[in-house]
């Protein structure tokens, strides 16, 4: 009992410090698994990790703990033109990212599997979701999360975006406000994308993920 309590109050203090640093600055990344990290053992996080797995392939690849290695982006450039990894390593590329960008979390349950899925697969979600990395870009891919995980970041990043928006850039609410509407409608729609082993099938078309899950084409004109 003594050490759960000092692990809850470990996680409610980075939980706090992440929320901190989020507020001073929106972008700041490791801020965002601050927040996370410090939500890992809640009711809410528990019931979104349920919620995922009663969609249909996510309880066994959870079960199966499926995680892809780095992705090598001079090999995925060898991938036909019009495939997910070749369209994904010059994503990668002309953005300036770095792929293994997100905080590694030892796996240790259902819930740090889904953290460290989700934060593996965040640029292929854009990538073939079809939202852009920009403020609006990013909100929307966090409503089209919402809708199809319940993640609880997705909903904080989104009321903090809202809110942001609110008090620095209000002429940008209608964007920010449609962007969010189309994820969450899209994401509602999509067939589930943590079932999917991406880096097992990146010769595929792009296009041919997108029709196979359910991503209208109108989004990548």
């Amino acid at each position: 009992m003594r050490l759960d309590l000092h692990r809850l109050n470990l996680e409610f203090l980075s939980t706090i410090k992440g929320a901190v640093s989020l507020l001073r600055d929106p972008s700041a990344t490791e801020s965002v698994y601050d927040v996370e990290d410090g939500l890992r053992h809640t009711k809410t996080t528990q019931l979104s990790v349920e919620f995922v797995k009663r969609q249909p392939g996510v309880a066994a690849l959870v079960s199966e703990r499926y995680i892809a290695p780095s992705p090598n982006l001079g090999q995925l450039q060898q991938c036909p033109p019009d495939s997910l990894g070749f369209a994904y390593a010059q994503y990668i590329t002309d953005a300036g990212f770095d792929p293994n960008f997100y905080r590694v979390l030892p796996i240790e349950d259902d819930v740090s599997y889904v953290f460290m899925r989700l934060r593996q697969t965040h640029d292929i979600w854009h990538l073939v979701a079809g939202f852009k990395t920009n403020v609006p870009g990013e909100l929307g891919l966090k409503a089209f999360e919402l809708a199809q995980t319940h993640r609880t970041m997705a909903a904080i990043l989104l009321a903090g975006g809202l809110l942001g928006t609110l008090l620095k850039t209000p002429e940008q609410l209608d964007v920010l406000l449609e962007n969010i509407a189309t994820g969450y409608r899209l994401g509602s729609q999509a067939r589930p994308f943590l079932a999917q082993k991406w880096e097992q099938h990146w010769e595929k078309p792009l296009h041919q993920w997108r029709e196979e899950l359910g991503i209208p084409i109108n989004m990548h004109s």
